[in-house]
C-alpha cells in the first residue's frame, strides 16, 4: 500500500524508512533507522528525483504507481549515484521504458559502472546551471563535487523555490509520518544524528560544503528537500547555520568533551576526577565518553560538537591504546581542526600515548595542547593529581577566553 506526503499540491514525497538495518554504509549503527527520501514532481511533464535503497524498492514503486496511475514518468533525476539513492534506476526503466534520465557525465559513468545499461538516447546530459521545464516548474541543475562524492549534483526548482540536495542537510533516522522540520522537535530529537551524519559522512569535505553554500547563496529557497531526514520548510537559516559552522569546522558549542580509554579503571579515574575538579570550577554540561564502549562516529559526533576536547589513554604496545588511535585516525581522515585538546596518559612503565597523540593532533590544523600534559604511572597519587588539577585549570581559563 502506498505511503506518500505532498511537500506541495504538485510536489510528493514517495520516499520509505528502514528501521531493520542496523549500520548505515555497514559501518555507522543507526538504532532509529534511515529514511530515503525520493521526490515526485506531477505536471505537463513528471519527474522522480532521486531513487531509494533496494531495502524499501517495494514501498517505492507502489508509492509511484499511487501518485502516477496511467500517467507515464518522463523523467528521473539523478542528483547522487551512491546505492542507497540509485539502486532503482534499472526497474525503473523496465517499468517506464520511455523515461528520460537527466545526470551529469559523471553520472552516466556512473551508471554504466553499477548497471551496464545502454541508455541509448535515453540520457539527459546536463551541464552547470542548465535547466529543464516540466510546464510550469522549471528544473536548474547545479553541481556541487565532493559533497561528497564527484558526481554529486543538486536540482532547484524555481516555481516553488525548492532546493532537491541530495546528500546534503540530511540526518541518520526514520521518519515517523512528520517529515517535515515543523513538525518535529529537531534539537531533542534529531540534532546530534543530523551532526553525527554530517561529521562521518560529509565532514571530510569542508571546503566543498563551502563552495557549495556559496554557490546556493543566490537562490531564492523556501524548501530544503535532502535524501535522508526531515524535509526544511521553515528556519531554514538554523540549519545554513549548521553546515556552515560544521563546514568551517568551528566548534557548534563552547564545551568540553572527555574521551577515555581504560584497560584496568585506572585511566577512567583520572577522567572522572578531572570531569569532577572541572565542575568544582564552575564547567556546565560535560560530556565524558569511554571509547571503547561508544562508536567512533558517535565520538565524532562529539568533536564537531565540543570546542574543548580531553584525550585519556594508556599506552598499549608502545604505542596509543588501539580505540583512541582508531579515533584519532577518524579525526585525521575527516579533517578535524580548530579545537583546544587537554591529553592524559598512563604506563606502568614507558607511558608514550601523550607523546604520539601529540603527533596525530600536530598534523592537524589548528589544534591547541594545552599544558600541563599529564602522566599517570598506574594510578593517580598526589604528584599526578596535581598535574591534573592543573590541566583543569588550564581547561577552564581557556573555556573562558
Amino acid at each position: 500500500m502506498y505511503c506518500t506526503r505532498k511537500v506541495s499540491e504538485e510536489v510528493i514525497w514517495i520516499g520509505a524508512s528502514d528501521r531493520r538495518l542496523a549500520l548505515f554504509e555497514n559501518l555507522f549503527p543507526i538504532p532509529r533507522g534511515v529514511a530515503y527520501n525520493s521526490y515526485l514532481i506531477k505536471d505537463e511533464k513528471t519527474a522522480v528525483l532521486d531513487t531509494v535503497d533496494s531495502s524499501v524498492s517495494r514501498q517505492f514503486f507502489e508509492n509511484i504507481q499511487h501518485e502516477l496511475g496511467d500517467r507515464p514518468l518522463d523523467y528521473l533525476i539523478v542528483n547522487h549515484m551512491e546505492p542507497d539513492h540509485c539502486a532503482n534506476i534499472a526497474e525503473l526503466l523496465l517499468r517506464y521504458p520511455d523515461m528520460k534520465i537527466v545526470g551529469n557525465a559523471k553520472t552516466f559513468t556512473m551508471i554504466g559502472q553499477f548497471y551496464g545499461v545502454d541508455l541509448k538516447d535515453q540520457a539527459v546530459v546536463v551541464k552547470e546551471g542548465d535547466s529543464l521545464s516540466l510546464g510550469k516548474h522549471k528544473l536548474s541543475f547545479y553541481f556541487a563535487p565532493m559533497v561528497h562524492w564527484p558526481e554529486v549534483m543538486v536540482s532547484y526548482e524555481e516555481t516553488e523555490k525548492i532546493l532537491f540536495s541530495a546528500d546534503a542537510f540530511g540526518s541518520f533516522g526514520a521518519l515517523n509520518g512528520n517529515i517535515f522540520n515543523d513538525e518535529l522537535d529537531f534539537d531533542r530529537d534529531w540534532l546530534d544524528d543530523a551532526r553525527r551524519y554530517y561529521g562521518n559522512i560529509v565532514g571530510k569535505y569542508g571546503p566543498q560544503v563551502q563552495t557549495a553554500l556559496k554557490k546556493l547563496s543566490g537562490l531564492d529557497i523556501a524548501v530544503i528537500c535532502p535524501l535522508h531526514g526531515p524535509v526544511w520548510r521553515s528556519d531554514l537559516g538554523y540549519l545554513l547555520e549548521k553546515y556552515d559552522l560544521w563546514s568551517r569546522y568551528e566548534p557548534e558549542e563552547k564545551s568540553v568533551a572527555i574521551l577515555y580509554a581504560s584497560m584496568y579503571g585506572d585511566t577512567e579515574n583520572a577522567a572522572n576526577v578531572l570531569a569532577a575538579g572541572l565542575a568544582e570550577k564552575g564547567v556546565k554540561n560535560i560530556a565524558v565518553h569511554d571509547v571503547s564502549g561508544t562508536h567512533v562516529s558517535e565520538l565524532i559526533g562529539e568533536v564537531f560538537r565540543c570546542s574543548h576536547l580531553v584525550l585519556a589513554a594508556p599506552t598499549y604496545n608502545n604505542g596509543i591504546y588501539p580505540a583512541m588511535l582508531n579515533f584519532l585516525h577518524d579525526c585525521r581522515a575527516l579533517n578535524l581542526q580548530n579545537r583546544t585538546v587537554g591529553l592524559i596518559e598512563n604506563g606502568t612503565w614507558g607511558p608514550v600515548a601523550a607523546k604520539q597523540m601529540k603527533e596525530i593532533l600536530d598534523s592537524l590544523k589548528n589544534m591547541n595542547v594545552l599544558e600541563p600534559v599529564v602522566t599517570v604511572k598506574s594510578a593517580l597519587n598526589d604528584a599526578s593529581l596535581e598535574q591534573l588539577d592543573a590541566l583543569a585549570d588550564a581547561v577552564a581559563a581557556s573555556l573562558a577566553e
